[in-house]
């Protein structure tokens, strides 16, 4: 039985030397502006109904926190009891409530609640698509020029010392679901792709994905965002290759999560993925066992850079 059971993956919070530079970024990326706050931290968020799901502070470049949701102060309440951690006023806009705990290899994660919800953007339709399974577009179809559109933050990956070790941790105090456990061929859990427990209601494959590497000490790897459809994410690759933007991996499909994915690099080396079309699983799907060439493979798509796993 764990602690408490999160409900969502809230938002991610960076910090770089220059708040305007990242900003310029993250609008080309498909971020948009969230309500001003006066606290100096840059704050974006998508078209749906988070306040914001990226955060930048002013600083040296790196990860600073990864914030969850939690169904209730009540939660919080019992997180922290557990913890022996203090229910604090959450940062940012739209209020709420929260508790800091560091995992096992010194990952801030700010477990919130009581945060109101944002007036969801207007969202475009997805594209309609003629197939041979269905014609069902009768209009020519013509994109625009423009960044994607980013509904909301998708998953988090982490570089871990102890991939087993950090997932009992998280496991323990969240109420989280092993989707793909990766195993080296003498048996031992290299990586784990960690989905939220939302009982009969569809989540994401993998809200987490924890890695570790023998020899490399833990650190972030990626965040992803999940776009509009197909058509979205490659007219937001367009526009960040004309913005002259880091393209890092893709457009390519996964394996383990399926998901159409877009890779590039802020202008501080932070990795930041567009998807789309990645599996969702119910709470009684059983977890698979992998190997480390199905996670790092894909199933069509460029191959990947060299320094993907560093």
């Amino acid at each position: 039985m764990s602690t408490i059971i999160v409900e969502a993956l809230e938002s991610v919070r960076f910090s770089a030397p220059d708040l305007a530079q990242m900003r310029s970024f993250l609008l080309d990326f498909g971020l948009v502006d969230a309500a001003a706050s006066d606290d100096g931290v840059l704050r974006m968020r998508g078209t749906g109904d988070a306040q914001f799901i990226h955060e930048t502070e002013k600083g040296e470049p790196g990860l600073v926190a990864v914030a969850l949701r939690a169904a209730s102060v009540a939660d919080l309440e019992k997180l922290a009891a557990a913890e022996g951690a203090a229910v604090e006023p959450a940062r940012g806009p739209g209020g709420g409530s929260m508790v800091v705990l560091h995992d096992p290899d010194g990952y801030r994660i700010e477990v919130i609640a009581g945060r109101a919800k944002a007036a969801p953007l207007p969202e475009a339709p997805g594209e309609r698509w003629n197939t041979m399974g269905g014609r069902t577009r009768p209009e020519p179809k013509r994109l625009e020029a423009r960044p994607a559109r980013i509904a909301r933050l998708g998953h988090v990956v982490l570089g871990m010392s102890n991939t087993a070790a950090a997932w009992e941790w998280w496991r323990d105090r969240f109420g989280l679901i092993m989707s793909d456990e990766v195993q080296t061929p003498d048996g031992i859990m290299a990586a784990a792709f960690i989905r939220l427990d939302l009982g009969d209601q569809p989540t994401d494959h993998h809200s987490l994905n924890f890695a570790s590497i023998p020899g490399r000490a833990p650190k972030f790897h990626h965040v992803a965002f999940e776009v509009t459809d197909m058509d979205d994410l490659m007219v937001g690759h367009e526009y960040l290759k004309a913005a002259e933007r880091h393209h890092d991996w893709g457009v390519g499909r996964h394996i383990l999560g399926s998901q159409v994915f877009d890779y590039w690099k802020d202008p501080w080396g932070h990795r930041v993925e567009h998807w789309t079309d990645g599996d969702v699983f119910t709470s009684d799907r059983p977890p698979g066992i992998n190997d480390i060439p199905t996670m790092l493979g894909h199933q069509w798509g460029p191959p990947s850079p060299a320094d993907f796993v560093s």
